[in-house]
């Protein structure tokens, strides 16, 4: 199939394909409809297990193989994102390599500039946690005792499932502690900077390439009707995908700018930390706002001199979730991107048990996926629909 059967990467307007043609006629141009058109297999048994067989393969490999995959899966979806303004640099006349070079430029100062400032107030907070231990410790007094009842329980079920090393072990591990911390900070440091320049090599020859993968793809598949179908999912993972990132971006935000006002105007102190942490932390549904409120919570019982105003930080940040999670994301989200609550949270759970942190932020736009595919294949169709929400 020739590059110009294949949907340009403008905006404007209806896509279009060529239609089968006879020997002696004309290509006629017909538009592409809007949703892919379910690809139907046949429902054998033996299909279906092998099938079944294949994907758990494929998971095992993405567990064993999480050092490449990951930087890769990652360079994925941050082309989702900067694809808009690639395309946007290219109608003003900017070569696509200079473009891709100017988005990632430009996401890499940005994370780089937010670290910096916030790595100051982050600093002052890590100084001010021994002395304000003893504090919190007090205003906790009263959930201290299930804590102690929780510990000794853990501590009766050890001493049943542990065997007690002999003294020279004992003092041959906590002697060799200090240099397993250091060798594993530099493992972890040297693991982060080689994902990250692999993130952002294949980054930039993901926007620079544009939709060459698709390219061959249609060229390989033998049948028009298999070639359409491919273009068509393509299209809808690539804009359904990146209208969700830019939406959850940008209400990250919003999210961030609300909590970093309401906790200047409550008095904690180094609101555009926290305002940050906000901003990350949303892009974890579910467990991130948890995870911020509870932050917030201890942040207002270190600083703040009474227990009601203790609690207007994590109160002000749990209005702003309410409004952002329940009203207007769903709102925005509603016509393209409506998941099943519970699934989302089975795949929260299995993709961090499968790549940590990163899986986790990365569950719900691979769930996304995983729905597009499964709705375009009809075996699939009912896996689609129990994920939809």
């Amino acid at each position: 199939m020739s590059a110009s059967a294949l949907p340009s990467s403008s905006d404007s307007g209806t896509e279009t394909l060529p239609a089968d043609t006879d020997d002696n006629s004309e290509p006629i141009l017909q538009p592409v409809v809007d949703r892919p058109v379910p690809v139907h297999f046949r429902s054998d048994p033996a299909v279906v297990l092998q099938s079944a067989q294949f994907a758990l393969l494929i998971l095992a490999a993405l567990y064993l193989t999480r050092p490449i995959v990951l930087p890769i899966v990652l360079a994925i979806l941050l082309k989702l994102l900067l694809q808009p303004g690639v395309r946007r640099l290219e109608r003003w006349h900017v070569p696509r390599v200079f473009a891709a070079l100017f988005m990632i430029v430009v996401l890499f100062v940005l994370l780089v500039s937010a670290g910096t400032a916030l790595s100051g107030p982050a600093h002052d907070w890590v100084e001010k946690l021994p002395d304000g231990l003893p504090r919190l410790r007090e205003r906790l007094m009263f959930i201290s005792g299930p804590v102690e009842a929780v510990q000794r329980f853990l501590q009766n079920a050890e001493s049943y499932v542990q065997v007690m090393s002999s003294q020279n072990v004992t003092t041959a591990t906590s002697a060799s502690a200090p240099s397993e911390l250091s060798n594993i900070l530099f493992a972890g440091t040297a693991s982060f900077a080689s994902g990250l320049l692999t993130t952002i090599l294949v980054l930039f020859f993901l926007l620079v390439s544009g939709d060459l993968f698709l390219r061959r793809l249609v060229e390989v598949l033998p049948r028009f009707r298999d070639k359409r179908t491919a273009v068509q999912i393509s299209n809808q993972i690539e804009n359904d995908i990146a209208v969700y990132l830019i939406t959850v971006t940008v209400m990250n935000g919003l999210v961030g700018i609300a909590t970093t006002l309401v906790l200047w105007t409550v008095g904690i102190e180094n609101p555009l930390l926290w305002g940050v942490f906000a901003f990350l932390l949303n892009y974890i549904p579910i467990i991130g706002p948890i995870v911020n409120l509870v932050l917030l919570m201890l942040a207002g019982l270190l600083t703040m001199d009474s227990l009601f105003h203790a609690f207007m930080p994590a109160a002000g940040f749990m209005v702003i979730h309410i409004v952002e999670g329940q009203f207007v994301t769903p709102m925005l989200l509603a016509r393209r991107f409506t998941l099943n609550p519970v699934v989302v949270i089975i795949s929260l759970i299995f993709w961090y048990w499968m790549w940590g942190v990163p899986g986790a932020i990365l569950a719900v736009p691979v769930l996304g996926i995983i729905k597009i595919v499964c709705d375009s294949i009809g075996p699939w169709a009912a896996i689609g629909h129990l994920i939809e929400g």
